[in-house]
């Protein structure tokens, strides 16, 4: 009998998803190796990212809740990468992973948008929006604003960071509260912003959905949650038997909870002993391994409640995986934005939201890329009871894409 539970830690590993579609509804030609390769080498690229990203956000957040939308992150980023140009292009597509044409990366991302339409009848919601804000009178390339607006379906809109900064930010921040069901709110505040500011590049993503097997609201109790500092304190605990895909190995458990439709689950990690360790070692490839030592089996589930919001200022991280360039008045190069190498960014920021209940889960997250002016199956029933630090992650099961990540450390906090 195997028991699955989750004592300290919970990242999420949100998965971005993707549906391939045909090339007519976007008035270009696209061959049909490249329509059918887009979606999954761009998938790709967004997982390693997501990985790498995760663990750059969380090592300098030891014992601390976590939790992100790398594909927020990686959507907003790639669109701003459209206007960069030089060194700065080659960083970005490095840490990005964008080492593709640029034809089959935009492909990839309009047919990545279109996947998150959720069609009619589904039993769960899923969208992600982008939208450009920029100064107004500002001249910008008409080749970029459209670019973005045909692969990333961001509309652009104008505002005043001059003259009316306040109005700015509270109008970009109800775009982002209305694109998340209210659960983003204040993205921006008011000193991200300056009169130097020349554009905004925005991406939103919101989640809800019902567990395919709820856990009974009878069974929830505080249980023992075991910190990584020795202490334990009482957490509500949700508890279910049912047939789930599971695999032990490796000093790893992990456990697939779908959501209703199976269009998307939840994944969670738990290390025998440190989350630390599991977090260091795991990559793209080391997950899809996991994933694919599943097999079906009767488990008994133990996983706490926990809801939370994080915001980020993710300079620091993004620049410790790579991109310098962009951050740097002197060096960086956004001459595809306006025909002048005079923006870079001076803040990208990132807020996230969770909730994990009896029912089921909602996530939501925002980024605002901010530029400015340069101045085996088993009979017996397993366990799965989460009372240590564990990983998990949303994914859409089809596209096999990372949409949310974090880490529990302290379900009460």
């Amino acid at each position: 009998m195997i028991v699955f539970s989750i004592r300290r830690y919970l990242p999420v590993v949100a998965l971005m998803l993707a549906i391939a579609i045909g090339p007519s509804g976007r008035g270009i030609a696209q061959s049909k190796s490249n329509s059918e390769t887009a979606l999954p080498n761009l998938t790709h690229a967004n997982n390693q990212f997501a990985i790498e990203f995760y663990r750059s956000l969380s090592g300098s957040r030891k014992a601390q809740n976590v939790f992100a939308s790398p594909a927020s992150v990686s959507t907003a980023l790639a669109m701003t990468f459209e206007g960069s140009s030089g060194n700065t292009r080659k960083e970005m597509a490095d840490t990005l992973h964008l080492g593709m044409t640029d034809a089959e990366r935009m492909e990839g991302f309009a047919q990545l948008m279109d996947a998150v339409k959720a069609a009619p009848g589904k039993h769960y919601q899923l969208a992600i929006s982008n939208a450009l804000w920029g100064q107004q009178s500002y001249a910008f390339v008409p080749e970029f604003t459209s670019r973005i607006n045909r692969y990333y379906g961001g509309g652009f809109k104008t505002v005043d960071f001059v003259g009316a900064r306040g109005k700015a930010v509270a109008t970009i921040n109800s775009w982002v509260e209305d694109k998340t069901a209210g659960k983003i709110k204040d993205l921006i505040h008011l000193d991200d912003v300056s009169e130097l500011t020349r554009l905004i590049l925005t991406n939103a993503i919101y989640f809800k959905g019902d567990w395919k097997q709820p856990f009974p609201e009878a069974n929830t109790r505080p249980q023992d949650f075991h910190l990584d500092d020795g202490k334990i304190v009482k957490a509500q605990t949700m508890q279910q038997k049912s047939h789930f895909r599971y695999v032990h190995q490796d000093n790893v458990a992990a456990i697939e909870l779908p959501y209703e439709g199976d269009d998307l689950s939840m994944i969670v990690l738990l290390p025998d002993a440190g989350v630390d360790s599991l977090e260091s070692k795991l990559t793209a490839d080391s997950l899809a391994a996991i994933e694919k030592a599943m097999s079906t089996a009767e488990v008994i589930v133990a996983l706490p409640r926990f809801t939370f919001t994080a915001r980020y200022s993710l300079a620091p991280e993004l620049t410790g995986m790579g991109i310098r360039d962009a951050f740097s008045e002197s060096a960086a190069n956004f001459s595809g934005m306006t025909g002048d190498k005079d923006l870079y960014i001076s803040a990208v920021i990132h807020q996230a939201f969770i909730d994990v209940n009896e029912k089921g889960s909602e996530a939501a997250a925002a980024t605002a890329v901010i530029m400015s002016s340069k101045s085996v199956q088993i009979d017996m029933p397993e366990i799965f009871r989460a009372d240590r630090p564990f990983l998990f992650l949303i994914k859409h099961k089809a596209s096999g894409s990372i949409l949310f990540i974090g880490r529990v450390a302290n379900p009460n906090a």
